[in-house]
């Protein structure tokens, strides 16, 4: 995979257990490569919906749990460098834009990645991912096109295959699907229903294939 050549790979999301839907097999393979990789999570997801089932959290305690279920996937990922951004969940729509292209570009600045993982702008399915994507795009764009990293969409909504087409960018992570599978169960509160339906069906399903063995994206081109 040329992906293991990379210089540094930086990876942005809004909400803890993204980057275990998206990319956690993918950055275990990098990591295994001993190519860095930086994760910058913009909230801790205090807002998220499930508290477990049964609950192992209340409204007030869910934070917290969450910053410990984050950290605790990084280490399934082999993620050293965990950024914890500090905005407010379920608000990141309504940050200025200007504040959320400085933050991204002071990260690339910084880190002077390569690759950049985040999610395809239009193609998402939350508020807070569209804005997050389209303050890494807009950070990206800003950058000439000599210097710029590669930018890596995933893109979950609905009619993405009908106008987009098929993911070009496909990764095998087969190799390395008990890290994955790690790292999605480290995110309990949300992951725990999912984690023990996906558990009733047998390997080879669709539901196997896309969630634990292969990641698929898109590059966005500027």
């Amino acid at each position: 995979m040329t992906l293991l050549n990379e210089r540094h790979v930086l990876v942005v999301y809004p909400h803890p257990d993204d980057e275990a839907f998206s990319v956690a097999g993918t950055v275990r393979l990098l990591r295994n490569a001993k190519v860095p990789v930086t994760y910058a999570c913009l909230t801790l997801g205090e807002m998220g919906r499930n508290l477990g089932n049964p609950p192992i959290a209340t409204r007030e305690s869910l934070p917290e749990i969450r910053r410990q279920e984050l950290m605790n996937a990084c280490v399934s990922m082999g993620i050293e460098d965990l950024r914890m951004m500090g905005l407010r969940d379920k608000m990141i729509e309504f940050e200025d834009d200007e504040k959320m292209v400085k933050l991204v570009t002071d990260l690339i600045d910084e880190l002077n990645p390569s690759l950049i993982f985040t999610f395809y702008p239009g193609y998402a399915v939350h508020p807070d991912h569209e804005a997050t994507a389209r303050a890494v795009v807009e950070a990206v764009r800003r950058i000439p096109s000599e210097s710029r990293p590669r930018v890596y969409g995933v893109a979950f909504a609905n009619n993405t295959v009908a106008e987009l087409g098929a993911p070009p960018i496909s990764i095998d992570v087969s190799s390395v699907k008990a890290a994955k599978i790690e790292a999605l169960r480290a995110h309990a509160s949300q992951t725990a229903w999912m984690m023990a339906e996906s558990a009733k069906r047998e390997e080879g399903t669709p539901m196997s294939d896309s969630w634990l063995n292969v990641e698929h994206f898109y590059e966005i081109t500027f």
